[in-house]
């Protein structure tokens, strides 16, 4: 498992946030794709666009190579592995924590 810091974390969870930057997600991995590819689903500029694959970018999740003229985004897991990690750790404390509730529920109805 990859370690992130915090910074790293919320980077993830701040480009994940966004629709259209899941949508971009979901169609890298299908494998890479252009700048234009990744576009071309949303009403939106091109160069927001690129604003977008940046957010990925910053968060790790997406590298880009250039190609003259033409952008190749790549999708990278690993910072996504991470924030399963996280996720599945606090959720695991959560149903650990209702179900305490549920059994202490149970029980002080049964004693009446």
């Amino acid at each position: 498992m990859v370690n992130y810091n915090e910074e790293q974390m919320s980077a993830v969870f701040m480009a994940l946030a966004d629709a259209t930057r899941r949508g971009m997600i979901t169609r890298l991995s299908e494998g890479p794709a252009t700048i234009g590819e990744l576009g071309r689903p949303y009403a939106i500029s091109k160069p927001a666009v690129t604003r977008h694959v940046k957010v990925l970018e910053r968060a790790g999740l997406v590298s880009r190579k250039k190609d003259g003229r033409i952008h190749r985004c790549k999708l990278n897991p690993a910072p996504m592995k991470t924030a399963e990690d996280w996720i599945e750790k606090h959720r695991k404390f959560w149903e650990a924590s209702l179900d305490s509730l549920a059994s202490y529920l149970e029980e002080t109805n049964d004693d009446r």
